[in-house]
């Protein structure tokens, strides 16, 4: 028989403790420590009957000199979704294991659902969480079911992989990692011990079939993927899917990616048949309102290769109150602090009798460097009361001595501006080198420091 195991695990990072303790030595948190019970003994030799690998399997390995290893033969699944093929690196690769966490409701469970009956290969779709009547009905909703896709309600991994050797899918999709149970450990489902025996269980059969799985992972109350740190690190793909739910759009950022980039999004909309794909953010981000209101100004971003235009809001009014009120949406409060001191030094603009709040229209999340010098205009702009027009665009970081510093990939800042008709476009002067300005139809001015955009902008 199994000998019995107390542990203590922290909930925080994993960390295990032969006794309780009131403060974790690993992460230093305070309350952490829970306590699992681990079956031991013979739970190894019955791992070796369950986990038996299918005759897929591949050969024990062997050195290889790094010059005779071939580079450009991994293998990817390319599938109809050109907003996840891009984050991923350009389709899933054999043999990962993909990771996909967000907020509860986001659409998590959709995306993964929709990816499923779209591909035209064998996919084994388990779900620990709902009925496979309640499976169908969603997926009638999003689409043509396919015959290839297979639906299971089981939370049992070791049920699972006996499944996935019987059917021999070309794709899993766990839905989720925190509803999985070993047999080999007598903690609950959700704990930490329970998430790292899935996940490493699920991880080595993936390597071993060459199968690729994705997970779908809660989060907890810090927006942290739930369980142990170990989960990221084990996993060869972190994906998270996020946004507002009072919006309709989503975007699934690369939070960890060991086959591409992790600078890549995917921007996604909400809508009653499922997730609908956003080839061309800049329209749909762009203002909203046909008469030239102040305080507005469109800035042009950069997520991983994609350039994007979007519209920053401000609105500067006198504090009704003793203490003025700084909130920022969408935006750093601290960097919104940061550019708040540098007018009021650099160019004389008072805010400090001003109630100042800045929003990213959109619901969009950007930490973008050359938002700043779209930040600055739309914060004079409200607080003159003089309208931006709507033809204009800006890019550039705001330095603490008041100089537009350069930004990186200007030629595509200025191509997406100048296809969707902006007139004029304001950068850093010191983006220049190497840059033929008469290839575009659109006028760039150049400027070096926050007083010449003032002048530009305000004093004509």
């Amino acid at each position: 028989m199994a000998k019995i195991k107390k542990v203590f695990v922290c909930s925080n990072c994993g960390e295990n403790s032969p006794k309780w303790s009131g403060k974790c030595h690993n992460c230093g948190e305070w309350n952490t420590f829970q306590e699992e019970i681990i079956a031991k003994g013979d739970a190894r030799e019955e791992k070796k009957k369950v986990y038996r690998s299918s005759g897929k399997a591949k050969e024990s390995t062997v050195p290889v000199v790094l010059p005779d290893i071939k580079a450009g033969n991994t293998q990817r699944i390319v599938g109809p979704d050109e907003e996840l093929n891009r984050v991923l690196g350009g389709g899933v690769v054999q043999g990962s294991i993909i990771l996909l966490g967000g907020q509860p409701g986001i659409g998590k469970s959709t995306l993964l659902l929709q990816l499923a009956i779209h591909l035209p290969i064998r996919i084994l779709y388990v779900s620990g969480e709902e009925s496979e009547e309640q499976i169908k009905m969603r997926a009638d909703r999003i689409g043509t079911p396919s015959s290839e896709c297979y639906i299971l309600t089981e939370t049992g991994v070791d049920k699972i992989i006996n499944h996935a050797d019987k059917l021999e899918p070309e794709l899993i999709v766990i839905d989720s990692i925190q509803t999985l149970v070993s047999p080999f450990i007598e903690s609950a489902p959700g704990s930490i011990s329970q998430v790292r025996e899935c996940a490493n269980e699920l991880q080595r059969y993936a390597k071993e079939t060459g199968i690729p799985i994705f997970l779908i992972g809660h989060i907890n109350k810090d927006g942290a993927i739930a369980g142990p740190k170990l989960l990221e690190h084990l996993v060869d793909v972190v994906l998270q899917f996020e946004g507002d739910r009072n919006y309709t759009y989503r975007i699934l950022r690369t939070v960890k990616n060991r086959f591409g980039s992790t600078n890549e999004i995917g921007i996604y909309e909400m809508q009653a048949a499922g997730l609908k794909e956003v080839p061309n953010p800049s329209e749909i981000l762009l203002s909203q309102h046909e008469e030239i209101l102040s305080g507005s100004a469109v800035s042009a971003t950069l997520e991983g290769l994609r350039p994007m235009l979007i519209e920053t809001q401000a609105l500067v009014s006198t504090a009704v109150y003793g203490t003025p009120q700084r909130s920022a949406t969408g935006f750093d409060l601290r960097r919104l602090s940061m550019l708040l001191a540098v007018l009021e030094k650099r160019c004389g603009i008072q805010f400090g009798a001003s109630d100042v709040f800045l929003n990213i229209a959109g619901g969009i999340k950007s930490d973008d460097p050359a938002l700043d010098l779209s930040v600055v205009a739309a914060l004079i702009s409200s607080l003159e009361d003089i309208a931006i027009p709507n033809t204009t665009c800006f890019a550039g970081e705001v330095g603490l001595s008041g100089e537009i510093r350069a930004v990186n990939r200007i030629e595509k800042r200025i191509q997406e501006a100048d296809r969707l008709g902006f007139e004029q476009f304001f950068i850093s002067k010191y983006n220049t080198k190497g840059l033929d300005l008469d290839r575009y139809n659109i006028q760039v001015n150049t400027i070096g420091k926050v007083d010449e955009l003032f002048e530009a902008l305000f004093e004509e």
